[in-house]
């Protein structure tokens, strides 16, 4: 029932199409009046070149523009800044050559005539010079340097590209091999088996709170990212092993790169589409000064339209603002502003009538959903040398998730049933020194505190009494450190060694956790690397919490001192360049995971690894074990010739062992997972337009969610079966098929740009199953099912 209302939005917007013709006339509208403009061809392409791993300026760069015929090339200046001036619209390529580093190729950016394009270039320093020329792509370069393996790199740009992305960063990487959606409009994904819950978001190096619409406490996912593409710049994707700078997680970590304003114009965007409405505003703070502002605000379509047309039982909205502000000065180093924040409600209000309720039993209730979150951070960047910088940061943010739940009575009086407000804080700081010592060794030291404070509630009528089972406020902290060091033995062997560190306050529990990988290139062509890392995380805070009663009528807290829940890594990675565009990677992981929460009574079933969100009200001990291990196929084409496609294949088992001495599937056990993600554009060029059009896809193949299934020969007191526990997570919905499509039609004005777009979600409109019930009416447990074929219209404007 809780869940059903977290994550409807999109479904609401579905059923309110009714109101599509105004929204596609208004999208007709604004097609119209842009093609009223003059044509422009060109546009700017600027940037810099730094230091991969120092963020140092690197003068005197060369960029060629091969997608140029002939091909232009521009020397960088002493300050490691470029630019071209009169670059034809379209998707270009750039290679970057530079003394004593590998060169560069940045493949598949676009240039459009609405925005100047703005490119930061990291270089990697060579180690032995010789006749060989190693040529780096983009996505084989993370920004954090020392994610060997199961990390990838993306960009805004995929972002927006991706069929079924919807902007939404979350959806968008669940076409990288081992992620999956667990299911329906959400967000949520799944690691490699592991729960949601086991993955962390970051965000200019500070852990964030989790930043989506509709989301619930202990969860990383929900119904829609707060955080605009407008925003994001070039991101890490982690799935496993990570780097010892990465604390608190189990399963992954998602780390978002900002993206800078214009520092030398003021740009806008616009867009609107069936989710939401949203604009952008970014540009300099006066001329001359290299500092910059980006601001984004969206309000939710449906909430609109809910105030033009208003809907009877059902209210749905959101809205939200995310900004990062860029401040460089001469002397005492670099400053960034960066924040985001967001709210959104649902509510659908009771039907008093019972003739109503023999149809939809969840008419007799009035539920009431609640999310917000917000974050706000400040960081300085010091350089202390050519070779060194001291980067820290402080941060402020806070989640609130609340759910209120009543019923009516045959008399139509209205009782509670279930009330959940949780609220959190968190003030951090941190610190990391980071050094080149040599072109082969760098090295890197950093230490994290966070303040966490927390008022909880949780009630449940019981026995016909609303009883308390979480009642908490207070405070508590994380202390978190690392040290890593990198060193390459020659141009072929790389070793990286660390150690993360991480405490909890609240009951004193910790982990010294050590990090390694190697890598060795065997040729320009192909390499091999190796990963092993120990993972842990706290558990979802209000679980610490948990109420209830012993023998002698005290009320005690039996989940105080519940341990970190821990992981340990093996994965080992080959990769294989077959040219400039085309490429493979195989990894075959390993994941064994201890000291996770687990139900108390002997002959328990339950894991906290199966939970899907909110916090656990009953007794648990750190006792249960579970493992992952997969192997996962990764071939991609990038962009080239207006052409890519990613092709991943991902074939896993995940198991967990049960109080009662038995192995049991995870509820994430979908065993197998086919990605074919792909996209082409046509670009259609003539003196007087300039237009591109766009189809993306996405298809996904996997196996079902587990789950148990409910007993119709075990019925309670109401006459509802019981779950049959001794068969936990037995069963498996059939396998999950769908076809996402998208169309785009671009078109260049005179300094502007206009899109118009449809995502089909459920293009096929497959019937896949997401779950069970109980139907009292035919004494039958049915399946319900994934939204069918879904609509998302918009029109995105840039000048």
């Amino acid at each position: 029932m809780i869940l059903k209302f977290k994550i409807r939005y999109l479904g609401c917007a579905l059923k309110r199409l009714d109101n599509l013709p105004a929204f596609l006339l208004f999208l007709i509208y604004l097609f119209v009046v842009c093609a009223s403009l003059a044509q422009s061809k060109h546009q700017v392409v600027r940037g810099s070149i730094k230091d991969h791993v120092t963020d140092h300026p690197i003068p005197f760069a060369k960029l060629t523009m091969l997608s140029l015929d002939p091909a232009l090339s521009v020397l960088g200046d002493a300050q490691g800044n470029f630019r071209f001036m009169a670059v034809p619209t379209g998707t270009h390529h750039i290679l970057v050559t530079s003394a004593g580093y590998d060169d560069f190729v940045l493949k598949g950016f676009v240039v459009d005539a609405g925005k100047e394009t703005v490119l930061h270039i990291q270089l990697v320093e060579k180690i032995v010079m010789n006749n060989e020329v190693t040529i780096t792509a983009m996505r084989d370069a993370p920004i954090n340097e020392m994610s060997v393996v199961s990390t990838n790199t993306f960009s805004a740009e995929e972002t927006q590209r991706f069929a079924g992305a919807l902007n939404d960063p979350a959806r968008m990487v669940t076409a990288f091999a081992g992620v999956s959606s667990t299911g329906g409009f959400g967000n949520d994904i799944s690691i490699r088996g592991n729960s949601p819950r086991g993955m962390i978001w970051r965000m200019e190096g500070v852990e964030i709170p989790n930043p989506n619409h509709f989301s619930g406490a202990g969860t990383s996912g929900g119904g829609i990212s707060i955080i605009s593409a407008q925003l994001m710049g070039t991101s890490d994707f982690s799935t496993g092993a990570f780097a010892a700078e990465y604390g608190n997680a189990l399963s992954g970590v998602f780390d978002l790169g900002l993206r800078r304003g214009n520092n030398e114009k003021r740009e806008y965007t616009f867009q609107t589409s069936v989710i939401g409405l949203d604009a952008a505003i970014e540009g300099p703070f006066k001329k001359g000064y290299e500092g910059s502002y980006l601001l984004n605000y969206r309000y939710s379509t449906l909430a609109l339209m809910t105030k033009v047309v208003p809907f009877r039982d059902n209210v749905t909205s959101f809205q939200d603002l995310s900004f990062n502000v860029y401040l460089p000065t001469k002397k005492i180093g670099n400053f960034g502003v960066f924040g985001f924040a967001g709210k959104s409600n649902d509510k659908l209000t009771a039907i008093k009538d019972s003739t109503q309720w023999l149809d939809s039993p969840e008419r007799r209730y009035t539920a009431v959903f609640e999310s917000g979150c917000f974050a706000v951070g400040l960081w300085h960047k010091l350089r202390v040398s050519d070779r060194a910088y001291v980067r820290s940061n402080a941060a402020f943010s806070g989640t609130l998730n609340a759910f209120y739940n009543d019923s009516l009575d045959l008399s139509y009086t209205i009782f509670p049933t279930y009330n959940e407000r949780f609220i959190q804080t968190r003030g951090t700081i941190s610190s990391m020194f980071v050094k080149k010592i040599s072109s082969r060794t760098n090295f890197r030291v950093g230490i994290v505190y966070n303040k966490i404070g927390f008022q909880f509630g949780l009630q449940r009528r019981i026995e016909n009494l609303m009883r308390d089972l979480i009642d908490e406020s207070g405070a508590t902290a994380t202390l978190q450190s690392f040290v890593q060091v990198t060193h390459k033995f020659g141009d072929k062997f790389t070793l990286n060694v660390g150690a993360h560190y991480l405490q909890l306050m609240l009951n004193n529990s910790w982990s010294v956790e050590p990090r390694t990988s190697v890598n060795y290139k065997f040729d320009n062509k192909n390499s091999l690397a190796f990963a092993y890392g120990l993972h842990s995380q706290i558990q979802p805070l209000g679980t610490y919490f948990a109420r209830m009663s012993n023998s002698s009528g005290q009320v005690i807290q039996p989940n105080k001192n519940l341990d970190l829940s821990r992981a340990h890594h093996w994965v080992l990675s080959y990769k294989r360049t077959f040219n400039e565009n085309h490429r493979l990677r195989a990894e075959l992981y390993y994941q064994y995971l201890s000291t996770l929460p687990i139900g108390v009574v002997e002959d328990s079933t339950y894991s906290l690894i199966n939970s899907t969100g909110g916090f656990e009200a009953f007794p648990l001990v750190s006792k249960g074990i579970a493992r992952n291990y997969g192997l996962e196929l990764t071939f991609e084409r990038t962009l080239s010739n207006n052409l890519y496609y990613l092709l991943s294949t991902s074939l896993f088992d995940s198991k967990y062992l049960a109080l009662n001495g038995f192995w049991y599937n995870t509820r994430y056990n979908m065993r197998f997972i086919f990605n074919f993600t792909g996209g082409k554009d046509w670009e259609f060029k003539n003196s007087q337009k300039r237009r591109t059009l766009s189809v993306n896809f996405k298809s996904t193949l996997a196996g079902g969610m587990r789950f148990t299934n409910l007993d119709a020969n075990n019925l309670d007191v109401n006459g509802y079966p019981q779950f049959d526990y001794s068969r936990s997570f037995e069963s498996q919905m059939p396998a999950f098929y769908k076809l996402d499509i998208r169309f785009g039609l671009k078109r260049n004005y005179h300094k502007a740009t206009g899109m118009v777009y449809i995502d089909l979600l459920n293009a096929l409109n497959n019937k896949n199953p997401a779950g069970q019930f109980f139907d009292p009416q035919t004494g039958e447990v049915k399946y319900f099912y994934h939204f069918g074929i879904t609509p998302v219209f918009g029109y995105r404007l840039t000048f």
